[in-house]
């Protein structure tokens, strides 16, 4: 191998560059690539593959939950968005309008979906009547568009794939707890599958999503001090049902107004995995999403592939046979050590290698990406200490991620240790506020922190500390830090 193609896969430390090293090993590992057009991605397939993990595991739950999957239109007439004016205009300077079908000028103008309230609002106005009716449990998976002006793979981007759920309920309080419900489901999957340790709680009024009573959200720190937000839940109250004439006849036969949630996460999560576990060598994916959870490498010495590979490919077919996601590395055009550099790069979980002594002794050496470290297994008890092994790296990455964390959580008593907090820890700041838009405003102006999550627990949120900025009355302990 040419010593210039053993470059490519060199990475920019996270310590000298964290932007740069992000984008490369975005590139490098193959996860997605940047298209002509501004601010969009190709998600490559093994970029693409991770989502589908991610989806999946989401999905089984939504569906445990009780809730089906449905498909709503793309486009959405302009009208159908202005029937609700604090969500119109929340999502205006980001929308995407079409004007012209085939020759055609339309007379209507159509939105090129920044999320479903509104034409799900519209079709469920139709179909819903009767308590009997309640609870409409729907979610659907689909792509939206968002014109943003500064974007960064995964992260934000003008289209990005997401799902997004959209129930009805009888009553405030069924309404609430679906909300709620949904805000720990999100969290399941973010600590279960991505390895990924979170805060979870509510927004403040002016970070909540447009035309929402309440927005909770799921919150996650990234490697280099910044949050990053995973999931939101937000509780609609009736704003959407009115707007959109959603009403049933209700148990004593009189016409309400339905109580609404929507909810959803997205392909963000993707960014969120490369930052919470990657290294200089690039990705560490956990093994419940991670594309290819064990790849298997023959070591090309001598005749290795009378002697080598059909001991690697009996292992690598054995450990399929057992539910797990593995790839045969045969390749004859590269050396081992490349191989390695390479599914290192793509955040492999577990390598393991087999060489000629190896055929000899009945064994393999097994290789951890998260750790580096090495052992030796019988090739017979491949199939009991694979899947133990890689329970080992799911757990490890997640107590990693945890330790960083907790260690990454700081208290400010005054205005001047948030502020140094900010500037040489970085991280949550842990903070009284009095609940004035006016202090949080000034905090996001003077230091560009927001509070992520005020905790939903009231013996966690409630304070008798005074307020950080303004020195008043606290009303609630809040999560502030910088974010994505």
């Amino acid at each position: 191998m040419k010593e210039k193609d053993r470059t490519m896969k060199e990475l920019t430390p996270k310590s000298e560059d964290f932007s740069k090293w992000y984008v490369e090993v975005v590139q490098k590992a193959e996860l997605a690539d940047y298209t002509p057009m501004k601010g969009m991605m190709v998600i490559r397939p093994h970029g693409y593959a991770v989502w589908e993990n991610v989806r999946n595991a989401l999905d089984r739950r939504i569906k445990a939950a009780g809730h089906v999957n449905a498909y709503f239109p793309l486009f959405i007439p302009e009208s159908f968005l202005q029937k609700e004016a604090e969500h119109v205009q929340g999502f205006s300077p980001e929308v995407a309008w079409v004007t012209v079908g085939g020759k055609e000028e339309l007379e209507e103008r159509l939105a090129v979906r920044p999320t479903s309230e509104a034409i799900i609002g519209h079709m469920y106005a139709k179909w819903i009547k009767s308590w009997r009716d309640l609870p409409v449990l729907i979610n659907q998976w689909a792509n939206i568009v968002r014109w943003e002006k500064v974007t960064r793979p995964f992260l934000r981007t003008t289209e990005f794939l997401w799902q997004e759920g959209h129930t009805c309920h009888e009553t405030a309080e069924e309404c609430e707890a679906e909300t709620l419900r949904i805000l720990d489901l999100y969290r399941d999957v973010c600590e279960a599958e991505l390895a990924v340790p979170v805060l979870t709680g509510r927004k403040s009024l002016s970070e909540k999503f447009a035309g929402a009573s309440m927005t909770y959200a799921v919150e996650a720190l990234m490697s280099d001090g910044k949050a990053l937000q995973m999931a939101t839940s937000h509780n609609l109250g009736q704003h959407f049902s009115k707007a959109f004439d959603i009403r049933f006849e209700d148990r004593n036969q009189t016409l309400q107004y339905v109580w609404q949630t929507s909810w959803g996460m997205t392909t963000r999560t993707i960014g969120a995995l490369i930052m919470v576990h990657g290294d200089d060598s690039g990705l560490r994916f956990p093994p419940r999403v991670a594309p290819v959870q064990v790849v298997v490498v023959p070591i090309s010495i001598g005749n290795w592939k009378e002697t080598v590979l059909p001991a690697a490919r009996a292992a690598a077919e054995s450990l399929r046979a057992a539910g797990l996601r593995v790839d045969l590395d045969a390749r004859e055009e590269a050396t081992p050590g490349w191989k390695f550099s390479e599914h290192e790069m793509r955040g492999v979980p577990l390598r393991l290698e087999i060489g000629p002594r190896d055929v000899k002794a009945g064994q393999a050496v097994l290789v951890r990406r998260d750790t580096g470290a090495k052992e030796t297994a019988r090739l017979a008890d491949l199939g009991a200490r694979v899947p133990a092994l890689l329970d080992e790296i799911q757990a490890g990455l997640m107590a990693q991620a945890k330790a960083f964390l907790e260690a990454n959580i700081r208290d400010a008593a005054d205005y001047a240790e948030f502020k140094a907090i900010l500037e040489t820890k970085r991280g949550f700041v842990r903070a009284a506020w009095c609940g004035g838009e006016a202090c949080e405003a000034r905090i996001k102006a003077e230091t560009m922190a927001t509070i992520r999550v005020i905790p939903t627990e009231e013996a966690a949120s409630k304070t008798d500390r005074p307020c950080v900025s303004c020195g008043g009355a606290g009303q609630a302990l809040a999560y502030f830090a910088r974010a994505y």
